[in-house]
């Protein structure tokens, strides 16, 4: 999954166009570091924010299970 991709999912952005403008403004951090990488690849642990709001990935199986 990418950042574009987990803010939607998220819920952290609306839409598709708004993750590319806010991703590319620079103002979503992952890991505490500001990112401008719509396309880069996320894994499990990593700690996205934006506007004050954060969420963290958490990578499941195919069972469904963390």
């Amino acid at each position: 999954m990418t950042l574009g991709q987990f803010l939607k999912l998220a819920s952290l952005i609306d839409s598709g166009a708004e993750a590319k403008d806010a991703v590319a403004s620079g103002a979503v951090s992952v890991n505490g570091e500001v990112d401008t990488r719509r396309g880069r690849g996320m894994v499990d642990g990593d700690m996205v924010e934006i506007g004050g709001r954060a969420a963290r990935v958490v990578a499941r199986n195919r069972r469904g299970e963390a």
